[in-house]
């Protein structure tokens, strides 16, 4: 299974606060590493694109600061006609510490092609 990585500084603007990463940049963060997972998957598709249908499960496990690092670890779990999981971790490193998770996700995307200028959900016809 291939594993997509994607990483992000954490900058003033990024924070709350009280000067950690503001959970709503995390959640952007991870869609868009879910986004660079799905687009690789559907290479060679009938698909134009991919939109996030829901947030599965997410949990903020620990404080990320402003200067750290987020890496982020995207991985397709399952697929269905149309839908794809994806699993997203994302690992705070800071000068002291390497890697440690930071946050968890599950992220579901639907397959969609544009079709009289509207996008429509399509089969995929992949599987991971």
């Amino acid at each position: 299974m291939t594993i997509i990585r994607y990483s992000q500084l954490v900058m003033p603007q990024d924070a709350n606060v009280l000067g950690t990463l503001f959970g709503g940049q995390m959640v952007s963060w991870m869609d868009i590493s879910a986004s660079k997972a799905v687009h690789r998957f559907l290479k060679d598709s009938e698909a134009d694109a991919a939109l996030t249908r829901a947030i599965d499960a997410i949990e903020f496990k620990e404080t990320v600061n402003v200067g750290d690092w987020v890496n982020f670890e995207a991985k397709i779990i399952s697929t269905g006609n149309s839908s794809i999981i994806i699993q997203i971790d994302a690992y705070r490193e800071t000068k002291a510490l390497e890697k440690t998770l930071a946050c968890t996700a599950k992220f579901t995307f639907v397959s969609v092609r544009k079709e009289n200028g509207i996008y429509k959900k399509i089969n995929h016809k992949k599987s991971i």
